[in-house]
């Protein structure tokens, strides 16, 4: 009679995790936190239960936290890949669920899109329900100089356009079996994703108009700056693949971790795109260009 405990499927069940829990809990600090930084910005108070929770100290913690939750899960999906556990069935799943995310994360980038154009088409409606200044009935509204989007902008869409041919050429350096080639595409990805970060921080500084001015620039830095912290993530992620690619961490069988980075950086790189032709291009036709 076969041993009824003899693994006759592709799936698993995982050990029980702490992260879950870990994770959530500092997510929620992270966010009290992140309000009470806020609070206290704009010279207001911020306490909970009688504690004052001002200044930045409890948003970092917070933070903290969910980095090392992020750590310590992944290296637990690591360590359940080397023990062989992801099966062609579960990588199957695990690859519907980055899908997931990536469709998730569309739909997050569409609520700014929408807003843009909704502002941009309908100028004198959406001030009357942002309260902000008016705006002449024209877009970009009366007085607003906008950015060049010949000049970093462009530079920046350029500097995507390489990651994401340097990423692909990892991936395909991968699957032939050239870790040279893997560990600088990957190292050539990390640093043109830091440049992109460099050059929009400065563009920010050097922006003739501020996010509390008008709905263009509320618009703007909301679609623009989710876009940058996503292509910061993105760097990151890509980072700690270099990383293992460096350790030999990945073969042509296994590199789910790598795969995923490279999809999510590719999803990066078609929002930027959408945001280059509609947000610094068509909106600009037509406006005054800051001069610096």
């Amino acid at each position: 009679m076969a041993d009824a405990s003899t693994k006759n499927h592709d799936y698993h069940i995982i050990d029980p995790s702490p992260w879950p829990l870990i994770g959530s809990v500092g997510a929620l600090i992270m966010a009290i936190g992140g309000v009470a930084w806020m609070q206290t910005l704009k010279g207001n108070d911020f306490s909970v239960l009688g504690l004052p929770l001002g200044g930045p100290w409890v948003f970092i913690i917070g933070l903290l936290i969910v980095l090392y939750t992020m750590f310590g899960w992944w290296s637990d999906t690591i360590k359940e890949s080397h023990e062989g556990h992801h099966t062609r069935v579960v990588s199957l799943h695990l690859r519907y669920g980055m899908i997931m995310f990536i469709a998730s994360e569309v739909m997050f980038f569409v609520a700014w899109f929408w807003a843009f154009f909704d502002a941009a088409l309908y100028p004198d409606d959406a001030v009357q329900v942002a309260r902000l200044a008016y705006t002449g009935g024209t877009w970009p509204p009366e007085g607003i100089h906008v950015l060049d989007p010949l000049h970093l902008p462009l530079f920046n869409t350029i500097t995507l356009l390489l990651s994401g041919t340097t990423v692909t050429w990892a991936h395909h350096s991968l699957i032939v079996g050239d870790r040279k080639g893997l560990v600088w595409g990957l190292g050539l990805t990390v640093v043109l994703g830091v440049l992109f970060s460099f050059v929009q921080f400065y563009e920010y500084s050097v922006a003739p108009f501020a996010f509390k001015e008008s709905i263009y620039g509320a618009t703007f830095f909301m679609a623009t700056g989710f876009h940058g912290f996503h292509v910061l993530v993105g760097t990151i992620f890509l980072a700690i693949c270099w990383l293992r690619a460096l350790g030999g961490g990945f073969t042509r069988e296994k590199h789910f971790g790598f795969e995923s980075a490279a999809w999510y950086w590719h999803f990066v790189d078609v929002v930027w795109l959408f945001l280059f032709f509609a947000v610094y291009i068509w909106a600009s036709a037509g406006a005054e260009i800051a001069v610096h």
